[in-house]
């Protein structure tokens, strides 16, 4: 792991960053990062993500309880709790709001990035988990079926969830699936989307796993 006195700039930087892609709002979303095996940093809840300092940020317990920081965590720190324990290879999570993204969950549409070669080698399938009230302990329920197969998944109505072994793998995933859903979007307004056929999907998934962007579930940890 890096030391905590990156970790920290590092979120600053992805916070921001964030923000300026709009790939979130004002102080919606919230990013985490392990620091210790029982340590997670974490975001403040009620700031703006775009003008974070390092001493805006929190520590708290693998239970919730702060162990540091001036302001309360996340109100959604549940949801990175639920994740850490459950998925032990995952050091940093990145919650977002991504417009297109959520755009297709409030349309009903579905996210079809099936189609998209490059998503399908890196990420596999997006899936949709179902609604849940934010910031509640149930938001950890709704994603329970998803954690174990899958890096990125969309919240209905809220959101984006993207897991890594650092904020920058997180971070990277979160932008891929944006781009892939303006993509769909734009291929909708052409036309209509045209999926691959299943047999090159599960080639992309095995030649992904192959290189290393995927990992079976059986080697993710739990």
């Amino acid at each position: 792991m890096y030391s905590p006195w990156k970790l920290r700039k590092e979120m600053i930087h992805f916070s921001k960053l964030i923000y300026e892609r709009n790939l979130s709002s004002a102080t919606d979303g919230n990013l985490s990062c392990k620091i210790a095996d029982e340590r997670i940093l974490i975001t403040p809840s009620g700031l703006h993500k775009g003008f974070l300092n390092q001493d805006d940020l929190v520590v708290i317990d693998l239970e919730g309880k702060k162990v540091s920081g001036k302001n309360l965590p996340s109100s959604e720190y549940n949801t990175h709790l639920y994740i850490y324990k459950n998925r032990k290879d995952v050091q940093a999570i990145v919650h977002a709001h991504p417009p297109y993204c959520i755009a297709f969950t409030v349309a009903g549409v579905p996210l079809d990035t099936e189609a998209l070669p490059e998503v399908i080698l890196s990420l596999g399938k997006i899936p949709v988990a179902p609604y849940s009230t934010p910031s509640s302990k149930e938001s950890g329920y709704a994603i329970e079926n998803l954690i174990q197969d899958h890096d990125a998944f969309i919240l209905s109505h809220h959101g984006s969830v993207t897991l890594g072994k650092n904020l920058s793998e997180a971070y990277n995933r979160l932008e891929r699936i944006e781009h892939a859903a303006h993509i769909l979007f734009l291929s909708q307004q052409l036309g209509g989307v045209q999926k691959l056929p299943q047999a090159e999907v599960l080639k992309l998934i095995k030649h992904g796993q192959n290189l290393g962007f995927l990992k079976p579930p059986s080697l993710r940890g739990a």
